[in-house]
């Protein structure tokens, strides 16, 4: 019995050592796999960061182009000018707005020196977007790619002998105008791909360019009414009267209803542009305004607005929903009536007036007082001393609710509106005073003032986006009729 304990005794001791060499590797493998956790968890996070900045860089440089008007020119070659303005390879906006956008951002705690900035029009990519074809008048697209000045640092993983790693991303935005979509194939070939902005103010207005009028005869249209096609494509140098041109054109939208009572008392059916005088009650003939103008008749009122001021507002929905943003009225491109009995007019409102639900709404929603004439609104002016581009300038209202100093250039501004158009080809339809219509596309306008006696507003153009009665894909929507969104890049055309 003895001997036999004492073997037991010996066995027991040389299993001690092997279960401290099991714990130690354990350890070991346990420590390793946490540093590598915890490296690749801030590799993962830098990562996204590095995306963020991309992303946010290049819907910046997007909605450059989008708010610029530059798809309505006629293409990238032939105004070579104004698109170098904007995206060439050093100075254009985007470019900067891209670059700009990054060096606010960090990447692991590190700056992002390194953005590269090329343009594209789905088959050639550059750093100039002048060099593109038509194409990028229609769909640009800008590609941001992002890389960190130095590598990320790893701290755990170095006993694995890595010191760091290289964190890049890219992303490519686009700004989708639909006019000519069809032409230039931007989705299915030969078919229009109309768009269906939110926010979009309760005027509508007829397919008559005011700017584009010539001494005897109607006025040309702003986009045609079947594939959207913008008509008068170009920069109207300085807003010129009858420049040939629609972008940068200035104009006064008058209602086509007598000021006094209610409903509207229509005067024009279909509505007209460059009236005798320039008044919403006059109902002489047309001919050559001595300055241009347009007439407007109310949408039906919407289901629900949001974003009003309720202080500076009343009741009225319409009024409501040009003080805010209507975001339930979707206006269609194509169709007389859409769902939910939108893309129809409305005479039970009669927004005319210096008192009118369109004056004081437009007030409310500029200066947050419902009174005109209008003070402190945002203005718009051309960039280094030239007439276009177009810049939106804070004023004291944005100034106070932003937070910004008076002056300060501005991508958003509630001055910015967007307006449907309708094929005013022919009459007006009355049934208990409202009237379907054909909607064929969008105006984009800043709003510069609203005149104290006749509550006529005073607009400039910013985009025309046309759809026409064509428009047979899905559309695209967002907060303008030049939407911008991220998407992915198309593959390079094969060698």
């Amino acid at each position: 019995m003895k001997v036999t304990y004492t073997f037991r005794r010996l066995d027991n001791n040389r299993e001690n050592g092997v279960t401290m060499v099991l714990v130690a590797a354990a350890m070991v493998a346990i420590i390793g796999m946490a540093a590598m956790s915890i490296d690749l968890v801030t590799l993962y996070l830098a990562r996204e960061e590095a995306q963020r900045t991309a992303d946010t860089a290049a819907l910046a440089a997007a909605r450059i182009i989008s708010v610029s008007g530059i798809t309505g020119t006629a293409s990238p070659t032939k105004d070579t000018t104004d698109w170098s303005s904007i995206c060439s390879a050093a100075g254009g906006w985007a470019t900067q707005a891209a670059v700009a956008v990054a060096a606010q951002n960090t990447i692991g705690g590190q700056s992002v020196p390194v953005v590269s900035v090329t343009y594209s029009d789905g088959s050639t990519t550059s750093n100039d977007c002048t060099t593109l074809s038509d194409v990028f008048a229609v769909n640009p697209m800008v590609t941001v790619q992002i890389t960190p000045s130095v590598t990320i640092p790893s701290f755990f993983s170095r006993i694995w002998g890595s010191t760091g790693n290289q964190i890049s991303a890219s992303a490519t935005a686009e700004a989708f105008n639909p006019s000519q979509s069809d032409t230039h194939v931007v989705g299915a070939s030969g078919s229009v791909t109309p768009v269906q902005p939110h926010c979009v103010k309760p005027w509508i207005v007829p397919n008559l360019d005011p700017g584009n009028c010539p001494p005897v005869g109607a006025c040309r249209r702003f986009v045609s009414n079947t594939d959207g096609s913008i008509r008068n494509p170009g920069i109207a140098p300085g807003g010129a009267f009858r420049s040939s041109a629609v972008i940068g054109e200035t104009f006064n939208l008058f209602a086509d209803c007598l000021h006094t009572g209610a409903p509207c008392g229509i005067v024009d059916s279909p509505l007209k542009a460059n009236v005798a005088g320039g008044t919403y009650e006059d109902k002489g003939p047309p001919s050559l305004a001595t300055f241009p103008n347009l007439e407007y008749l109310p949408a039906a009122d919407p289901v629900t607005s949001v974003g009003y001021l309720s202080s500076c507002t009343g009741t009225s929905k319409y009024q409501q929903a040009v003080a805010g943003c209507d975001q339930t009225t979707a206006y269609q491109c194509g169709v007389q009536v859409s769902a939910g009995g939108t893309n129809t007019i409305d005479l039970n409102e009669n927004p005319g007036g210096a008192a009118g639900d369109t004056a004081t709404g437009l007030a409310c929603s500029l200066t947050h007082s419902a009174t005109v004439p209008l003070s402190g609104q945002d203005i718009i002016i051309g960039s280094n001393g030239n007439p276009y581009p177009f810049v939106a300038i804070a004023q004291d209202v944005t100034s106070k609710a932003m937070g910004v100093p008076v002056g300060t250039p501005l991508t958003s501004s509630n001055s910015i509106v967007s307006l449907p158009i309708y094929d005013s080809s022919s009459p007006l339809l009355f049934s208990n005073n409202t009237a379907p219509v054909t909607i064929v596309g969008f105006l984009q306008v800043f709003v510069n003032s609203v005149d104290q006696n006749d509550g006529s507003v005073n607009v400039t153009v910013l985009n025309v986006a046309g759809c026409g009665t064509a428009a047979t894909n899905a559309p695209v929507s967002g907060s303008s009729p030049v939407p911008v969104r991220l998407i992915t890049p198309p593959p390079p055309p094969s060698q």
